[in-house]
């Protein structure tokens, strides 16, 4: 997972723009931030592991880039309304 996780200036450079020029542009095209993007991608694939497999909570955190599961948990209840435990089980 580490290795895909957008780098802004690595994938600044790779466009040929600044950081902040491909932060713009990003948000123009998709509708959100690269921060904000990547955030919540990283909480799809968390809800996809939480119900397809039979992986702890902290090993999904470890999976999507979160070192700790109590952060992990904190961002999923901001994202989806509910802890990732009780999302499995509904």
């Amino acid at each position: 997972m580490a290795e895909i996780l957008l780098n802004r200036r690595d994938d600044a450079a790779r466009a040929g723009m600044s950081r902040a020029a491909f932060a713009r542009r990003f948000s123009l095209l998709v509708g959100q931030t690269p921060l904000g993007y990547l955030a919540q991608w990283r909480m799809n694939v968390a809800a996809k592991l939480l119900r397809s497999t039979g992986l702890s909570v902290e090993n999904v955190a470890l999976s999507v880039g979160y070192d700790s599961a109590t952060a992990f948990g904190n961002a999923f209840r901001r994202q989806f309304s509910i802890s990732p435990g009780r999302y499995r089980t509904r």
